[in-house]
């Protein structure tokens, strides 16, 4: 599943290669609020805090936005723009649970986990330790919040998350493997300056990741004595095989050559 995964990944990022760039340019809205914040740091604090605070409300609402748009990508749809606006309004209430997070990971990271640390003492190493493995626990789960919001619009916030975790607990070493990928579309992010893969790249690959694993929970829902240890990926993924193709990069590049 993971080798199909990366293949569908970038070729549905390449198949939507301009959209993403687009989406990732309204972004800059979000990184230019939080340079300000910054920057009024050295003004006011009070008025720093607020900009950063209103940083982390425009990147939980945009990339919910974004999660939405690329679940169509993923299920081989092209949006429109009216799609983008109303999709506000269909993730608002899994944006504020998403704000309230990553507030406490900001939180945690960057005040708790040193205030503990900064003590010569194991009773609080120990306790930095957990709450790092805690932090850590809710940074897998987070990656896949918004694509399952979308895609079960069902559910409330906190079930969302509920899922989300346990989707962590059950596929861990998938779930590592994606924080290994993210922190590499990461790096792609910076050095391409955020234009490609970018947010929108990132949240496309969370949306084909819950997509795939979301066929694992199907087949084992429909057959209730499948062994979870042996999922038949090969027969789960045949019709997103036949849709994606036998492509290559070469074919990607040159097509007539494939």
């Amino acid at each position: 599943m993971t080798g199909f995964f990366i293949k569908k990944a970038f070729f549905d990022g390449w198949d939507n290669l301009i959209s993403l760039v687009v989406l990732n340019l309204g972004y800059l809205i979000v990184i230019l609020t939080l340079y300000g914040a910054l920057e009024l740091f050295s003004v006011s604090v009070v008025g720093g805090i607020a900009m950063a605070g209103l940083a982390l409300v425009l990147h939980s609402f945009y990339s919910g936005a974004l999660s939405s748009q690329t679940k169509e990508f993923a299920y081989y749809s092209r949006p429109g723009f009216n799609d983008f606006k109303r999709s506000f309004a269909l993730i608002w209430r899994h944006a504020l649970l998403h704000v309230f997070i990553n507030l406490f990971l900001v939180t945690v990271i960057f005040f708790i986990i040193p205030f503990y640390l900064s003590y010569d003492s194991m009773f609080a190493f120990v306790i930095a330790v957990v709450v790092f493995w805690i932090a850590l626990a809710l940074l897998l789960a987070m990656m896949f919040y918004y694509p399952l919001a979308i895609q079960m619009p069902e559910d409330k916030p906190l079930k969302t998350l509920k899922k989300s975790l346990v989707i962590v607990a059950d596929n861990l070493a998938f779930s590592l493997f994606f924080g290994v990928y993210h922190i590499f579309n990461m790096i792609l992010t910076i050095l391409f300056a955020t234009i490609i893969p970018g947010v929108a790249g990132i949240q496309l690959s969370r949306q084909v990741a819950i997509k795939l694993l979301l066929m694992k929970y199907d087949y084992l829902e429909a057959d209730g004595s499948a062994d979870r240890k042996h999922i038949p990926w090969e027969e789960l993924l045949f019709d997103e095989q036949e849709k994606v193709g036998k492509r290559t990069f070469k074919g990607m590049i040159f097509p007539w050559k494939d």
